[in-house]
């Protein structure tokens, strides 16, 4: 096909998306040479005000993308990569995990609050059972008195709930604020020891059909080794919970402890080896007063099928733990 040919790049129609698929079209048509133009999708995720666990999860967010990928209408897609589903179509490849963003949760408040300086009943707003989970955990342990208020909508709909006064502060991806320009807005980032993050969050998918190769390889020059290994951890332990993307799970693998000053990109800064990878994960009721959190550590997987290990190897001690009594309906 023609360098000229321009490549159609699926994605969500929502200001978010459409921003984070322009860095990606960026990206790819620097290691294509070619063109790329955004096709927008509008997905059942989006249209819908049902609560995503009433719907099934994020993966509402994806099948039509998928869909689109599949009657051939895109040449590859773009994903959150913390709401594509574990289970990987045949048809469809996983193409490219570019390095990832700041994978935590991140406060905006009113009078530009911190989380530990909110007020007696405070009302925060998300939409996320995994981290209403860890919010009433953490308030629980530091006898802080928070309500968590359940919310769907766009990132300006949900700052506007604070603007507008009906939420003391609401929680929302430091990630999706980053590559919106709007990090400022931010008041307090939760430190991944007070909220985990989802698996996946932060990291972007690009996803394209599993025949055609010569994609699949120039695609496979924006993909990030550690971040691919890292997310793949995390999305084996969600995988072997057998728990969907809006059950109350957070997982993050990260450099372990002693290796944390590296810079992530380069694991031979100040002349030492990254060697070891942790994995941290919880499972916990939304009211925070039951919770598993356990962690591992083991070597950097070299390969998808050792950092799926990591994941499935944390998934059984917690299930030995009880983690399945603390996640409602666990999704098959």
């Amino acid at each position: 096909m023609s360098k000229r040919t321009a490549l159609r790049l699926g994605t969500r129609r929502s200001r978010l998306a459409m921003a984070q698929s322009g860095l990606v079209a960026d990206a790819v048509s620097r290691v294509t040479g070619r063109p790329v133009e955004l096709v927008e999708i509008t997905t059942y995720g989006d249209t819908s005000r049902e609560h995503l666990a009433q719907i099934g999860g994020t993966g509402v967010f994806v099948a039509a993308l998928r869909e689109a990928l599949h009657r051939g209408e895109v040449d590859l897609a773009v994903h959150s990569l913390k709401d594509l589903p574990t289970t990987q179509p045949d048809e469809l490849v996983l193409a490219a995990v570019p390095e990832r963003e700041d994978p935590r949760d991140v406060l905006v408040a009113r009078d530009a609050l911190k989380f530990t300086d909110l007020p007696r009943g405070a009302r925060i707003g998300t939409g996320s059972p995994r981290r209403m989970a860890q919010l009433n955990a953490y308030a629980r342990g530091h006898g802080l008195d928070i309500a968590t208020v359940a919310i769907r909508g766009n990132v300006d709909t949900r700052i506007g709930y604070v603007r507008d006064g009906e939420l003391d502060a609401v929680v929302l991806a430091a990630a999706g604020l980053s590559r919106l320009g709007r990090i400022d807005e931010v008041t307090d980032f939760l430190s991944v020891d007070t909220i985990l993050p989802a698996p996946g969050q932060g990291a972007l998918a690009i996803e394209c059909a599993a025949d055609n190769a010569d994609l699949i390889a120039v695609l496979g020059e924006l993909d990030d080794p550690f971040t691919r290994a890292a997310v793949t951890a995390e999305r084996s332990l969600l995988a072997a919970l057998e728990a969907g993307c809006s059950a109350p799970v957070g997982a993050l693998a990260d450099l372990s402890p002693r290796s944390a000053p590296l810079e992530r990109g380069d694991p031979h800064a100040d002349g030492q080896i990254v060697k070891e990878m942790r994995l941290r994960a919880v499972v916990g009721t939304t009211d925070g007063t039951r919770a598993v959190q356990m962690s591992t550590t083991g070597p950097v997987p070299d390969t998808d099928d050792q950092a799926k290990t990591l994941g499935r190897e944390l998934a059984a001690e917690m299930l030995a733990q009880g983690a399945a009594g603390l996640m409602g309906e666990r999704a098959h």
